[in-house]
């Protein structure tokens, strides 16, 4: 039985973040801030935007034969990310439905999913993130963003905000991850801020430093700060 010291234990080594939003608020974007090199699962074929940068290669998902391509890409992984620093999951919300509608024209009706298939996806999707989350490598997921009602002790229902990931397997994907934030855009002056401390409407996490709201630029310059950007 291996015993680890806690003294010895680096937070920002490995990590994993997941950042959710609302489609075109800037996800994808965040990529061009990771230092080193960087390999992108490309899941929902939005890489456009971070086009010229030349640390980053991209894997473009098959999202006709999402299953098939997925065996194929985690097949490959240990040898892929030898080269890297980071990996990109870009965007497992996307991933999520295009397997689902790849299972509906497995159906009956070859539309409408049925109900053990929805059992299938929740075996499926874990044995998936485990085994990209147990790589030895940097680790960074997007999501586009869904809400929940919430009943609070007071008996009021409120609306918070979550990854668009479905609630059989939310809760696992959000306990393995070091870092949950939402993209949020100032409409007045258009930039983007990453609110990192949940909330009742908002659901969102760090446990790599102290930091509660950044600018979305500053998402991987990790450590502890004196005052937050608000």
């Amino acid at each position: 039985m291996k015993i680890i010291k806690a003294s010895e234990i680096e937070r920002t080594h490995n990590w994993r973040i997941l950042i959710y939003g609302k489609p075109g608020n800037g996800k994808t974007y965040l990529t061009n801030y990771l230092s080193g090199k960087t390999l992108i699962l490309d899941m929902d074929h939005s890489s456009k935007t971070i086009a010229g940068n030349e640390n980053i290669d991209i894997i473009q998902f098959d999202r006709t034969h999402p299953s098939d391509f997925m065996n194929e890409f985690l097949t490959e992984l240990p040898a892929l990310i030898k080269e890297y620093d980071n990996l990109v999951i870009d965007n497992i919300t996307s991933w999520q439905s295009d397997w689902f509608i790849e299972q509906g024209r497995k159906s009956k009706n070859g539309i409408t999913n049925e109900l053990q298939q929805y059992n299938m996806w929740t075996n499926y999707y874990l044995r998936v993130l485990t085994t990209i989350y147990n790589q030895p490598i940097n680790i960074f997921v997007t999501a586009w963003e869904s809400t929940q009602d919430l009943t609070l002790e007071t008996g009021q229902i409120i609306t918070q905000y979550i990854p668009d990931i479905r609630k059989q397997v939310l809760s696992q994907t959000l306990g393995l991850t070091d870092i949950v934030g939402r993209v949020q855009v100032n409409p007045k002056t258009g930039g983007h801020g990453i609110l990192l401390e949940g909330s009742d409407g908002l659901y969102a996490k760090n446990r790599l430093d102290n930091r509660k709201v950044i600018e979305a630029s500053k998402l991987f310059e990790f450590g502890d700060i004196t005052n937050d950007v608000t």
